[in-house]
């Protein structure tokens, strides 16, 4: 079964985490976490990477059971089958597709998804698996394409196109988007996530 958990801030909102213990099929304490903060660069960014990891530990997650992986190394097939969780942070979105696409993690990703391995995505880890990253950065002040990614395809796990961290404020600079690409956006409050399980797709709030 695919289980994918798209948030736009972790498990802010409790009952986003209480959504991905269900998902889980063991008890918490038992369940290994892949543990993915490559999009984080910045002092900002990593402060939100020590969050997400408090809130997996607040849901029961043993501290001694995150595998910490940056994408710069191949995991090995002992690690891979550890692993029941894949947990990618938020932070740049265009140098974490980068950075997926130049280590080819993208197979790695939909293989451990088709073993029903559970996927859950914060902000950046939830943008790339729709079908672009356009609107990550349409804002003068959202992410930068510092490296220079001209595919801006995503990894088309969901037809949903996200915009995280939603607020009344940045619905002009979204709408024009919509208005300009003909693409509509899903748009996601620090409170709200996407849950997948095979073709049931719904809003947590």
């Amino acid at each position: 079964m695919k289980k994918i958990l798209l948030t736009s801030a972790g498990f802010e909102n409790p009952r986003i985490g209480k959504e991905f213990l269900k998902l889980l099929g063991k008890p918490a304490s038992e369940v290994k976490v892949l543990f993915i903060p490559t999009a984080s660069r910045t002092k900002e960014e990593l402060h939100y990477v020590g969050k997400s990891k408090k809130e997996l530990i607040g849901v029961g997650i043993k501290k001694e059971n995150f595998i910490n992986f940056n994408l710069d190394r191949e995991l090995t097939e002992e690690e891979l089958k550890k692993i029941d969780v894949i947990y990618v942070c938020g932070g740049n979105t265009f140098y974490l597709l980068y950075k997926i696409r130049e280590n080819r993690f993208d197979e790695k990703i939909k293989e451990m998804i088709n073993k029903g391995i559970v996927y859950v995505g914060a902000s950046a880890g939830s943008m790339i698996m729709g079908p672009d990253i356009e609107v990550s950065g349409i804002k003068a002040d959202w992410d930068k394409n510092d490296v220079g990614l001209k595919d801006l395809t995503g990894l088309k796990f969901t037809d949903k196109r996200i915009s995280p961290h939603y607020a009344d404020e940045y619905e002009e600079v979204i709408k024009k988007f919509e208005e300009e690409t003909g693409k509509n956006v899903t748009r996601l409050t620090d409170k709200q996530a996407i849950l997948i399980k095979d073709e049931e797709v719904k809003i947590l709030e």
